[in-house]
């Protein structure tokens, strides 16, 4: 089956920019909106939100916008609904990202079948191990064309890592530190070996670069080992509550690819 992960990836080889940011933040009902404005500013790939009260992997700013959508009545349930619809708006891949606990309460086969029903294309479950991802959900994902995105970090073993490419069927999402999310990292404190090491592996899966991905010189800078990267903390600290996201979005997306 054709996925809109497979159709950017095939279309586009480099500089590929995804965008994080939480579902039901600032405002509840801003998700449809955001996600229209990150397309029609030049963003490739939007990854959602789900809010966690105990978002631990992730740093200050997103936990922080984590537990002001939950404040603001966001739910999954309430997200799929506001999805209910996107693409009549919107064509790139659009991505769940999120802690397992609320998919696993969801239901994971009905949480794949809803994301089939709206058109998403893949789910992140950082907390989802692999093992337990082949043993007992695999044919969920896979009978929903819903692509599920594994992560590698610089601690991932070369044979993990080849695991991780043999089980993957969108693109691998390629952690750049051993830190929570949104550290100020200076582009030359990525680490290049780990970088080089996994290139020398020739995956069969294309890689996005995450975590520490905050401007034009990062991003470029990523770009260099992957086919793109994922910015998540930078982009919510770009919302203005005196400026719509009609204004700060195209602002921001324009300082990174611009």
């Amino acid at each position: 089956m054709n996925n809109r992960i497979n159709q950017l990836f095939a279309a586009k080889k480099e500089n590929i920019l995804s965008v994080y940011f939480t579902a039901g933040y600032p405002k509840l009902n801003d998700t449809g909106s955001i996600i229209y404005e990150l397309e029609k500013s030049g963003a490739d790939l939007v990854e959602v939100g789900i809010p966690f009260s105990d978002p631990t992997a992730d740093g200050p700013v997103i936990q922080q916008s984590s537990h002001k959508a939950l404040e603001n009545g966001m739910t999954l349930n309430l997200l799929f609904e506001q999805l209910a619809g996107i693409r009549e708006k919107v064509s790139i891949p659009l991505i769940l990202m999120g802690y397992f606990n609320p998919v696993y309460q969801f239901g994971v086969k009905e949480f794949c079948e809803k994301c089939n029903e709206t058109g998403i294309d893949g789910a992140i479950l950082p907390d989802l191990p692999l093992d337990e991802y082949l043993e007992n959900y695999q044919p969920f994902f896979e009978k929903n064309n819903l692509h599920n995105i594994l992560l590698i970090t610089p601690q991932t073993s070369d044979s993990r890592i080849r695991q991780v490419d043999a089980a993957s069927t969108g693109f691998i999402y390629m952690v750049s530190s051993s830190s929570t999310t949104g550290k100020n990292q200076k582009v030359e404190d990525f680490h290049q070996d780990y970088f080089e090491r996994v290139n020398k592996l020739n995956l069969k899966n294309p890689r996005l670069i995450g975590f520490g991905i905050s401007d034009k010189a990062t991003f470029n800078n990523a770009c260099k080992y992957a086919s793109g990267a994922i910015i998540g903390t930078a982009f919510i600290k770009s919302f203005n509550k005196k400026e719509p996201v009609t204004e700060s979005i195209p602002k921001f997306i324009k300082s990174i690819i611009g």
